[in-house]
C-alpha cells in the first residue's frame, strides 16, 4: 500500500548542488511530419523516424522515440527519464517508445547508474530537453500563424493557436529545425503534471515476463564463441602453468587461450566452455599473502585500539566532552565481507577488430569502462562502440568492468567475436566485494545531554566517502568526531548497494537506541531533540535538513502505530538519510516458535517529486527486502584468501516466504527528486535489529543477526 502525504513545500530548507547535465543538442537533425488523428501501429519497426535530437525521434503518425542515456539495472531509469522528457514536451505517454541509447560522450553526460542519482542528477537537464524541443516546435508554428509564440499552446503533440487552430509536431518539424535554438524555455509547473506522478508500468515488462532476449546472457552474434575463464582459486596467488590438453579434448571447445593470470577455455556453447575448463590441469602458487577471516577480525580490532587515524570530522573536543561526563557509553559493531549475487552473472560480448572494438553487454560505467579496454590494448578511444542491455542486477558490482576487460583482451588475442559468461561459483568466488568493516562508537552524557559523540571506522580496502560524516547526527552535538583507519588487502572490494551506510545505519541507529535506554529518555524523542539543535544551522558541511528528517520520523510515528501495536508485536525504529534522501522505517517483529519474524515494515520517504510511484514502490520494497535479508542471514569469510561460499548451497539469502509486508508511505513536496535505488536498504537493517531487541532482550552487534542470535535462551 502507498499513500501520498500531502506537506508544505519547504524549498527553503533544500540545499541546491549543481545538476550534471544530459546532454541537450537541439535542432542539429533533422525530424518528420506528425499528421493529426494518426493513430500509432502496434509494429514500431514499420515506423520511419527521424531524429529530433540526441534524445527524441518523431515519426509521421505522431509516434516519438526517447532515448534513456543511462544504464537500467532495475532501478527503472530506463522509463522515468524519458518520462520527464515526455512531461515537457507534452505528448501522450501511450505515443512514447522507448530505446536504450549507447554510449555517446559527445551528447550524453553522466551516463552512469551509481549512487542513486541518475534522476537526481538529470531531472533539469531531461525537463530542459523536451521543453527546448517543445519550444522550438511552438516557434515554427507561431512564423506559420504570423502571431506570437507566447499566444500558442501544446496539447499531446499538437501546438495550438488562440483561435484552435492545430498543428502536429510532425508537420512543424521541418521548418522548427532551421529556428535557434532558444537560451531560455518556461518548464511546466509541477500541479501540470500529467506523466510525472503516475504509475507507469516498466517499459520492458512485457520482454521480461515474457523472456524476450533484453539481457547480456541474451545477446548473440553470428559466428560468437563463449569464453569460461579460469581465475586464480585463491587471492594471492598466480598462475605458473597449465596442461590445456584434456580441455582441447572436449567436443565444442575450439581454443584455449592464456592471459594475465588466467586461462580462457572458447568454444561453441556455453556447456562446453564451462566443461572445457573444468578439464583444465592449472597450478597455481603464492604470490603475496593468504589472508583469512580471522585475520581480518584482529586487524580491525587493532585499529579501532590504535592511533592511526584520517579524521574526517571534529567539532568541538570529545576528550574532554568524555572526561566531564556523568556516563559514558561505547560499543563496537562488526559486518562481514558480502558479494553482490545479482541474478545475472557477470557476462560482456567483445568483437576486437583492426578497424573497431564493438562491446555489447550490462555495465554500471559504460564511459570508464570504454576507455579502460581503449587504454589496456593500446587503441583511441574512438574506435570503441559500447552499447548497453538490461542488466540482471548490478548493485555496485558492474561498476567494475574487469569482466568487459576480460572480453576484449580474449577477443584480440583469439580474433574472434566472445562472449564471456561467468557461472555462478565465477561470480561469487572472483567478485568484488562489501568491505569487511567495524564501527566503535562512544558517546558521553552530562546533566542528561549527549554532549560527545566519536565514531570509528576500521574497514578492509577503503573507508567511508567524504559526505557521510556530515549526515545525522552531524551538528546535533557540540563535541563530535569521525575518525577512519583501513587496511589494505588483496581481497578486491569496492562499492555495495548504499556504500558503508548498508552497515553503518544499524550499527549507528543502534547505538542510538541503547543511549536512549542508558539515558531512560524516549528513543524516537531523543532523535527529534538532537534536529532541533541543527535547524537553522549556517554549517555548510551538512547534508541532510533537520526539517525534511523530522517530517519522515513523525508520519512514520503515526502510520505505523508506533507504541500501539497489539500484544506480541514488538516494533523496532530507524530514521536515516544517505544519497540525498530522508527515509524513516519501522518493523514489526514476532516471536514465531521462539525465533524473531520480520512481518511488516512501515516505510516513510521524502525523495521529492516522485516521478514514477509504481517504480518507486519497487525500489523501495526491494531495497527493504535486501537489506533485511542480508542483516539477518548473509555471511562470507574468507580461508587463505579462498571464499568459503561459491554458491547459495552454503550462502544464505531471503527467501520469498520471509519478506514481510511493506507499507510506503511518500512526504509529497515540490522538491527536485533524489535518490530511490539505495536509501530504503540502510534503515532496514537497524528497525529490524532494534525490533527483536525489542522482543528478545538481545542486542545485537554483528551481522548476520541470525548467526549471532542466542534467542532460545534468552526466552526459555
Amino acid at each position: 500500500m502507498a499513500t501520498m502525504t500531502s506537506k508544505y513545500d519547504r524549498r527553503s530548507f533544500m540545499k541546491v548542488s549543481g545538476l550534471v547535465s544530459g546532454g541537450i543538442l537541439i535542432g542539429f537533425n533533422l525530424f518528420t511530419a506528425c499528421k493529426e488523428k494518426a493513430e500509432v501501429p502496434v509494429d514500431i519497426a514499420q515506423l520511419d523516424f527521424k531524429d529530433f535530437n540526441a534524445f527524441i525521434k518523431i515519426a509521421d503518425n505522431g509516434a516519438v522515440t526517447i532515448f534513456s542515456p543511462n544504464p537500467e539495472i532495475g532501478q527503472g531509469v530506463k522509463t522515468a527519464m524519458p518520462m520527464i522528457i515526455a512531461e515537457e514536451l507534452d505528448v501522450p505517454w501511450k505515443n512514447v517508445y522507448v530505446e536504450q541509447a549507447p554510449l555517446d560522450t559527445k551528447n550524453f553526460t553522466r551516463q552512469v547508474a551509481g549512487g542513486s542519482q541518475s534522476i537526481r542528477a538529470g531531472w533539469d537537464a531531461l525537463r530542459q530537453t523536451g521543453a527546448t524541443a517543445r519550444q522550438m516546435l511552438i516557434n515554427a508554428a507561431a512564423a506559420k500563424w504570423d502571431i506570437d509564440s507566447s499566444e500558442c499552446t501544446t496539447l499531446d503533440g499538437f501546438v495550438i493557436s488562440p483561435n484552435g487552430t492545430k498543428l502536429g509536431y510532425g508537420e512543424l518539424v521541418t521548418d522548427a529545425a532551421q529556428l535557434e535554438v532558444p537560451e531560455e524555455v518556461t518548464l511546466k509547473e509541477p500541479k501540470d503534471f500529467k506523466i510525472i506522478g503516475t504509475d507507469t508500468k516498466n517499459v520492458d515488462i512485457d520482454k521480461i515476463v515474457t523472456g524476450k532476449p533484453l539481457y547480456g546472457y541474451d545477446y548473440k552474434e553470428d559466428g560468437m564463441v563463449i569464453a569460461s575463464v579460469m581465475r586464480p582459486p585463491a587471492f594471492g596467488k598466480k598462475l605458473e602453468s597449465f596442461d590445456d590438453s584434456d580441455a582441447r579434448a572436449v567436443d565444442g571447445v575450439v581454443d584455449v587461450i592464456r592471459f594475465d593470470d588466467k586461462i580462457a577455455v572458447l568454444a561453441k556453447d556455453t556447456w562446453s566452455a564451462m566443461k572445457g575448463k573444468r578439464a583444465l590441469q592449472a597450478n597455481y602458487v603464492v604470490d603475496s599473502k593468504l589472508e583469512s577471516s580471522e585475520e581480518h577480525d584482529k586487524i580491525l580490532t587493532g585499529l579501532l585500539d590504535g592511533k592511526e587515524f584520517n579524521t574526517m570530522r571534529k567539532d568541538g573536543d570529545i576528550n574532554k566532552a568524555f572526561a566531564e561526563a556523568d556516563q559514558v557509553l561505547e560499543r563496537t559493531y562488526e559486518a562481514p565481507f558480502l558479494p553482490h549475487n545479482c541474478m545475472e552473472p557477470m557476462n560482456f560480448f567483445a568483437n576486437v577488430t583492426a578497424d573497431k572494438i564493438h562491446l555489447v553487454g550490462p555495465i554500471q560505467t559504460p564511459e570508464g569502462t570504454a576507455n579502460g579496454v581503449a587504454e589496456k590494448l593500446g587503441r583511441d578511444i574512438n574506435d570503441v562502440h559500447l552499447e548497453m542491455t538490461r542488466m540482471g542486477g548490478g548493485f555496485g558490482r558492474r561498476l567494475y568492468g574487469d569482466f568487459v576487460m576480460e572480453a576484449a583482451q580474449i577477443s584480440d588475442l583469439a580474433k574472434k567475436p566472445v562472449k564471456v559468461v561467468f557461472s555462478r561459483e565465477d561470480d561469487m568466488t572472483a567478485g568484488t566485494y562489501r568491505p569487511s568493516t567495524k564501527y566503535r562508537f562512544k558517546a558521553s552524557v552530562k546533566d542528561g545531554k549527549i554532549t560527545g559523540y566519536h565514531l570509528k571506522e576500521a574497514a578492509i580496502n577503503s573507508n567511508m566517502y567524504g559526505l557521510i560524516p556530515n549526515f545525522f547526527p552531524a551538528g546535533c552535538i557540540e563535541n563530535y568526531q569521525v575518525d577512519v583507519a583501513k587496511y589494505d588487502s588483496n581481497i578486491s572490494t569496492g562499492a555495495w548497494r548504499a556504500p558503508y551506510t548498508n552497515f553503518l545505519a544499524y550499527a549507528e541507529q543502534s547505538f542510538f537506541d541503547e543511549l536512549s535506554e542508558v539515558m531512560n529518555v524516549d528513543r524516537v524523542q531523543m532523535r527529534l531533540d538532537l534536529l532541533q539543535k541543527v535547524k537553522g544551522t549556517t554549517d555548510e558541511r551538512i547534508q541532510y535538513s533537520p526539517e525534511r528528517m523530522e517530517d519522515v520520523i513523525n508520519t512514520v510515528v503515526d502510520k505505523s502505530g508506533w507504541g500501539k501495536q497489539e500484544d506480541g508485536v514488538y516494533q523496532g525504529f530507524c530514521a536515516y538519510y544517505c544519497h540525498n534522501t530522508h527515509v524513516a522505517e519501522v518493523a514489526d517483529v514476532v516471536l514465531e516458535g521462539g525465533q524473531p519474524v520480520v512481518k511488516k515494515v512501515t516505510c516513510v520517504v521524502d525523495c521529492g517529486i516522485v516521478v514514477n510511484p509504481l517504480g518507486a514502490l519497487n525500489q523501495i520494497e526491494g531495497g527493504i527486502v535486501d537489506g533485511i535479508g542480508h542483516s539477518m542471514y548473509s555471511d562470507f569469510t574468507f580461508k587463505d584468501g579462498q571464499p568459503d561460499s561459491s554458491n547459495y548451497g552454503t550462502y544464505r539469502l531471503i527467501r520469498m516466504q520471509e519478506a514481510p509486508k511493506v507499507e510506503t508511505h511518500f512526504i509529497q513536496n515540490e522538491l527536485s527528486p533524489t535518490g530511490l535505488g539505495e536509501p530504503a536498504l540502510p534503515a532496514a537493517g537497524a528497525a529490524v535489529a532494534n525490533a527483536i531487541k525489542a522482543a528478545t532482550g538481545q542486542r545485537l552487534y554483528k551481522q548476520p543477526f541470525t548467526k549471532y542470535m542466542k534467542v532460545k535462551e534468552l526466552i526459555g
